[in-house]
């Protein structure tokens, strides 16, 4: 198996319900997926059903408190590489321009993470996300 060149690290506050935790995950994924090209071919089954292709890299899941994931964040930004973010005031919108809107109202430094994704080089990320520990 070649290791891949790129990796894509997703970063949740250890606050978090499991069920916030995997929404999360998911939204945050969906992120990198469409902004950034980070998918393989698509899939078809020995049928001939298609399916749509997934990532073509790792995805590794942390856990991090809340300095943890500020400091996270500030490094993602540092390193120049393509993140998403969830706010934590996004568990309390409905629809995506909500979101986009809650986002806006508030300057990055004052950002309260629920969790964030990277996607970049395999060093640049493991440098952005020194001393985290994978979730379980």
């Amino acid at each position: 198996m070649t290791k891949t060149k790129t990796k894509i690290a997703v970063v949740l506050s250890d606050e978090l319900a499991t069920w916030q935790k995997l929404n999360v995950t998911a939204f945050l994924a969906s992120g990198i997926a469409v902004g950034c090209e980070s998918t393989g071919e698509a899939y078809q089954d020995g049928s001939g059903v298609k399916y749509l292709p997934m990532f073509a890299q790792p995805v590794l899941v942390y856990l991090a408190d809340a300095a943890q994931l500020r400091t996270v964040h500030q490094q993602a930004l540092a390193r120049d590489l393509p993140a998403t973010i969830y706010p934590v005031d996004l568990f309390d919108t409905f629809t995506d321009e909500d979101n986009r809107a809650a986002v806006r109202a508030v300057p990055t430094d004052q950002l309260r993470l629920a969790g964030l994704a990277v996607r970049g080089p395999r060093n640049t990320v493991d440098k952005a996300l020194k001393g985290l520990a994978l979730h379980p």
